[in-house]
């Protein structure tokens, strides 16, 4: 023990002569009660937790595991993942329109982006699912032509929204409300300065973003895009209510012939799992590869502020 107090006030005293010492010295924060009582929950949390799901017989994991891979659920699975990705497509297309045109010096396309962005988050996405799937209703045809004037060609509605198109039109007329405002936030967070070098060089818009202005506004949109995203894939399951069999409507069929509703659902929350799980990754791929030259001091870093002090001098 005296030894060990010696050779620390060794390595102390020769860290004060030498400041560079001083920061290669690695701080240990002291392990207090409040640190204990911490990980005595996080203990008891878990236990409980196992408990409830691992050896409780209600959940009936044997039911699940037999669904999990089914054919019927599967084929949901897949309808879900169709329409997430045609609804992100379409969806993302027109809040890059939107966000054009709502930050566009014609005042008449401002006041439409402005309008449908504030219809928009007024109407929940189950209304607005409704009102395209009932839209024949309203207009039993649809077609072109001059209004209050002849009509040069129309179909009928029916034949256009079906219980597919109804659903993919709902949800990406509301993705493209919201992702337009987080579109034009990231425009708005660029520095004037980027737009006004753009402009000296002499480069078209297109060239701009796709070269320069891009890549920063990708960075920036990227965590609220991406919760947007899973927001609309978990919205998916409102489409049950027009009768498009997906995840969830499928789950709901089952368990209405055989009542096993709890491990039924629990099915439907594993998937929901997985792929938001997936979705999670690429958004995390993403960062790292738009982030790039963006580095900042890792929160996680076990580097103390004299470290990366000295590190910077060293440079």
């Amino acid at each position: 023990m005296s030894s060990l107090l010696t050779h620390r006030k060794t390595a102390l005293g020769s860290a004060r002569s030498n400041p560079s010492d001083l920061a290669a010295l690695s701080i240990k924060p002291r392990v207090g009660i409040a640190q204990w009582a911490s990980v005595a929950l996080a203990v008891y949390l878990g236990l409980s937790l196992i408990q409830f799901l691992v050896f409780n017989q209600n959940w009936k994991w044997d039911v699940i595991s037999s669904y999990l891979f089914s054919q019927v659920v599967m084929n949901g699975l897949l309808n879900t993942i169709y329409l997430t990705l045609l609804t992100t497509f379409f969806g993302l297309i027109l809040g890059v329109i939107t966000a054009w045109a709502r930050m566009s010096p014609l005042v008449v396309l401002r006041t439409i982006a402005i309008l449908y962005i504030w219809l928009m988050r007024a109407m929940p996405p189950l209304v607005m699912l409704l009102f395209v799937f009932f839209f024949g209703a309203l207009a039993p045809t649809l077609g072109i032509g001059i209004p209050f004037g002849p009509t040069f060609a129309e179909v009928p509605a029916n034949d256009i929204i079906s219980r597919f198109s109804a659903a993919i039109i709902g949800l990406s007329i509301y993705l493209g409300a919201y992702s337009a405002e987080i579109f034009r936030g990231g425009i708005l967070s660029l520095p004037t300065g980027q737009f006004e070098a753009c402009k000296s060089l002499g480069m078209p818009p297109f060239r701009a973003y796709q070269k320069i202005l891009g890549p920063q506004l990708i960075r920036v949109i990227i965590p609220s895009l991406a919760n947007d995203v899973i927001t609309i894939f978990k919205s998916t399951s409102l489409v049950s209510v027009i009768g498009y069999t997906e995840l969830l409507t499928t789950v709901q069929t089952i368990y209405a012939r055989n009542f096993e509703t709890i491990p039924l659902l629990m099915v439907a929350v594993i998937w929901y799992l997985v792929l938001t799980s997936i979705a999670m990754f690429g958004q995390s791929r993403l960062e790292k590869r738009f982030g790039r030259g963006f580095a900042r001091r890792n929160q996680n870093s076990t580097k103390t502020p004299l470290q990366d002090a000295a590190a910077k001098e060293d440079f």
